[in-house]
């Protein structure tokens, strides 16, 4: 399962109204969205990026256990949805039904909504398996920190002494902390491992993509540590969202638009660790993750 993206600039608007729970979104939100979508060629590529990531584990799933999966995607906000992906399922006489979100930590505000929905769609006749936060499956802490790495080599070891590496995930409200969920935590325990298999000497966290609402989100934001970062004498930062595992708006404008001009205005050098997308090895780390659920 994924949150979905609009397939035209068109359609933009009734996607932001899903996500808004069926309230239109402003004049002013609407075209602050829209402006993003454009900045970034009008669509996002995460339809496309997580299709393929779809493909790839069903792949290695059917070459290590033929015939044992059967592999179906399902959108938050987007065709096909999930609820309409897992009544399929449960229609088509399935009695077991392994849920994967395509998102390393879970909270219940974001992860545990997309499994409500889908338990709730697949009925009391099939057994659900929800695969929680899965930042600690065996090899993908490391795929993170080889990134983190390749994109250190591109600054001069002269300058890693001022360089820090931020770890960064999407917001959410702050009020999921007191309802003892452990994103925060999660967050912060992968960005502890990732830089230890790294071995760096700098590195933090910070969240990006805070929602528009009236209530605080979690922070620091991304955009106020970068200017910490350079008031603290920094020179140069990696941003690793590490909480993303393919292109789309909050990494190809949050990050690379956005968070790039403030980098450039106060004088930092900023460059960013490569998405996941659908590479090998990262696929076959989630078909491992769902396998192992199954069982």
């Amino acid at each position: 399962m994924a949150h979905g993206t609009p397939a035209s600039p068109d359609d933009i608007e009734s996607f932001y109204t899903r996500i808004r729970r069926g309230s239109p979104p402003t004049p002013e939100l609407l075209a602050d969205l829209t402006r993003r979508y454009l900045a970034i060629g009008g669509v996002s590529p995460l339809s496309e990026r997580t299709a393929a990531q779809v493909a790839g584990v069903a792949k290695f799933l059917d070459e290590r256990h033929p015939g044992g999966y059967d592999v179906r995607f399902g959108s938050k906000f987007e065709p096909p949805l999930l609820e309409e992906a897992a009544a399929r399922l449960a229609d088509e006489g399935f009695e077991k039904v392994v849920g994967l979100v395509l998102a390393p930590h879970s909270s219940s505000m974001s992860t545990g909504q997309y499994m409500s929905r889908a338990r709730a769609a697949l009925g009391d006749r099939v057994e659900f398996i929800e695969v929680g936060a899965w930042y600690d499956a065996p090899g993908f802490l490391e795929l993170i920190a080889a990134r983190v790495t390749a994109a250190l080599a591109t600054i001069p070891a002269s300058r890693h002494a001022t360089t820090e590496v931020i770890f960064s995930a999407h917001s959410l409200p702050e009020r999921v902390v007191a309802l003892g969920d452990t994103y925060p935590e999660q967050l912060r325990d992968s960005a502890e491992r990732a830089a230890a298999l790294a071995d760096l000497a700098n590195f933090d966290i910070a969240w990006q993509s805070a929602g528009r609402t009236p209530d605080p989100w979690l922070g620091p934001d991304i955009l106020v540590a970068l200017r910490d970062k350079r008031a603290a004498g920094f020179t140069d930062v990696v941003s690793c969202p590490i909480g993303f595992v393919s292109d789309h708006l909050e990494v190809l404008f949050d990050i690379d638009i956005e968070a790039q001009s403030v980098a450039s205005e106060v004088g930092l050098n900023l460059v960013r660790t490569a998405s996941l997308n659908d590479d090998p090895d990262f696929t076959s780390i989630l078909a491992d993750v769902v396998h192992t659920a199954a069982r």
